[in-house]
């Protein structure tokens, strides 16, 4: 409700509607005996002092006649957008709940009546059902009920693959049960949201039949008949059409604007209320770190609303060096990369003291030196190569992009780049690989094509965010090889993002450790077992190994971290620290470095 009243669209739209039902229910107590009382001197009059919008045939009132018939026009349109509704999801469901050949004739049917006009779908039935306000009710609702019906078969296609869905099946729920208490709950928002943009198309479409004098029947009026009526004497009056014509334009637009401005608010709902919010950072002070390929000082990232999901993140990374970025789920790890990267999703915004790359100072170079100096020397290799190679393009095509819009290579010069950095991959036959599809490629390939694409240009950092969380152990291996291998022959830097600590401390050299935003503790990977935070020895602890005693249970680490807008003034990790006191819940401690450039954040280390 409140980015409803705060959107200019969707308060009008609120507003339009508030006042058509206002007009609904005082119009006949009010202007009903004007709008019925017959004045034979004033037929056909147009706009004057005792009429505003003139009068019709039998010198009746329009402007009172139009008020009057809101009440009809809403109450007809509302009827048909129930029964188009309803109807819809009905016929939507059907294929979930009959025997599949019996299920595609349905869908057919339904893909059928789609594609047949849905005003002349509404006029058959009119015809069929009778002329009048019923006919046209019935015939307007079986035109909406095509699309309710295949809005209502797609979204349940759409989750009928989902677990719960599965078990549910799988524990034999009757199918009428799976439909009513799983499938339908779940798409109910969409179908609602649908409802507001149907409720003004059946308006314009009872108007429209009852214009056509297939609707509303004398002595009843609503907008469309008295448009109906009007129509003769349009030429020599015009403004006998003005109130009906504006009463159906203002409630079709009121309607449709509601429709799409629930439908927008549906969209972001998971969106932070709230303007953004630029964190508060002092640029520091003293001479930035020698040598260093990438120093961030004071890193922070809010959103509207509180939620700060990165605290004052201090990280360097030195050419030939891999730095570990290791914590659970929620921690900020992969914000932070987006932070470095300058790409951290509206409406969040990043601030730092400091952010350097290869020894210049972003936050002194324009947007478009920026933009540059990041598609130049900063490589980003994600997650899913699935969602970073476009599956319609080759991959050669994409590779060779980057050389082209960066480096202004030649198609020729950078298609040989292309074949020469998926070599330095190790991907075999990479001249024919560049000509293949995404989809032609394993997850491994495709993995190891997004980090050829960073190597495109001359790349000084690489930031690999979690690129081996979605293959098998053999082919992580193979990416963590590649990745080593392309760091010790660059002598680029790399940050390299993990929940598994694992996998970071057999790849990296250092290793920074990363709770709710903050960084808890940094040390050298082959200094892992002097680990002083408990946060950090509970990770290591719940890492089981060939000495693991498989007769008792895996240790985990109770509880969760809390929320990026839940974090207090005390060391985030007390709920969950068997060694916490009463000064861990009210002080944060600070990470302080001691010997080795080993640093903790922690009071009882």
């Amino acid at each position: 409700m409140r980015r409803l009243l705060r959107n200019p669209t969707g308060l009008l739209g609120t507003g339009l509607i508030a006042v058509m039902i206002v007009l609904a229910l005082i119009g006949p107590p009010i202007w009903g005996e004007a709008a019925a009382r017959i004045d034979p001197a004033q037929i056909n009059q147009g706009a004057s002092g005792a009429h505003l919008l003139g009068t019709d045939a039998l010198g009746r009132d329009l402007l009172a006649r139009t008020l009057v018939a809101t009440r009809l026009t809403l109450g007809l349109a509302f009827l048909a957008t129930l029964i188009g509704t309803v109807g819809g999801v009905l016929l939507g469901a059907l294929p979930s709940l009959l025997p599949r050949r019996a299920g595609q004739m349905v869908v057919a049917a339904v893909d059928i009546l789609v594609a047949f006009p849905a005003l002349l779908l509404a006029m058959f039935t009119a015809v069929v059902t009778g002329l009048g306000a019923q006919g046209a009710v019935l015939g307007i609702g079986v035109a909406l009920a095509p699309t309710f019906a295949r809005l209502t078969h797609t979204l349940t296609a759409s989750i009928a693959g989902a677990d719960y869905i599965a078990a549910a099946r799988m524990l034999q729920v009757p199918r009428r049960r799976i439909l009513t208490r799983h499938i339908l709950p779940n798409i109910a928002e969409p179908l609602i949201l649908n409802t507001a943009q149907a409720m003004g198309a059946a308006l314009l479409g009872l108007s429209a039949m009852s214009f056509l004098g297939m609707g509303v029947q004398a002595p009843s009026y609503d907008w469309g008949r008295l448009l109906n009526e009007a129509f003769g004497h349009v030429y020599v009056t015009s403004s006998v059409v003005v109130a009906p014509a504006t009463a159906v334009a203002l409630a079709g637009l009121g309607f449709m604007l509601l429709g799409d401005t629930f439908a927008k608010a549906a969209s972001t709902s998971g969106d932070p209320v709230g303007e953004p919010v630029d964190p508060a950072v002092i640029r520091a002070q003293g001479r930035p770190v020698r040598d260093a390929v990438l120093e961030v000082r004071d890193l922070t990232v809010s959103f509207p609303g509180g939620i700060t999901p990165v605290r004052q993140v201090s990280l360097t990374v030195h050419p030939g060096e891999i730095v570990g970025l290791v914590g659970e789920s929620g921690s900020g790890k992969s914000m932070t990369a987006a932070a470095i990267g300058q790409i951290v999703p509206y409406p969040g915004l990043a601030g730092s003291a400091r952010t350097r790359l290869c020894g210049v100072d972003l936050d002194d170079l324009s947007d478009a030196e920026r933009r540059k100096m990041l598609g130049s020397s900063l490589a980003m290799v994600f997650q899913d190569p699935t969602s970073s190679l476009n599956p319609a393009l080759r991959v050669g095509g994409q590779l060779a992009e980057v050389a082209t819009l960066h480096d202004g290579a030649t198609k020729t010069q950078a298609r040989a780049r292309a074949v020469e950095r998926l070599r330095r991959v190790r991907i075999k036959e990479p001249a024919k690989v560049v000509r293949q599809f995404p989809h032609e490629l394993s997850g491994g390939m495709r993995q190891r094509a997004v980090i050829a694409m960073g190597l495109m240009g001359t790349p000084r950092l690489i930031i690999a965010d979690e690129p081996t969380t979605a293959l098998d152990v053999t082919v992580q291996r193979e990416v963590i090889k590649v990745l080593r291998e392309v760091v010790d022959d660059t002598q680029a830097g790399a940050l390299f993002i993990s929940h598994d600590i694992a996998v970071v401390s057999e790849l990296c050299d250092r290793i920074a450790v990363m709770y709710a935003g903050r960084i808890v503790e940094e040390l050298a990977a082959d200094a892992l077992h002097t680990a002083r935070h408990p946060y950090t020895r509970a990770l290591i602890g719940s890492l089981p190994d060939m000495d693991t005693d498989r007769s008792r249970p895996l240790t985990t680490i109770p509880g969760r971290q809390p929320s990026p807008a839940d974090v207090g003034t005390g060391c985030a990790f007390t709920d969950r620290c068997p060694l916490a006191t009463d000064r861990c819940r009210t002080t944060r401690p600070e990470l302080a470095t001691t010997v080795n450039g080993h640093a903790v954040a922690c009071w009882e280390a």
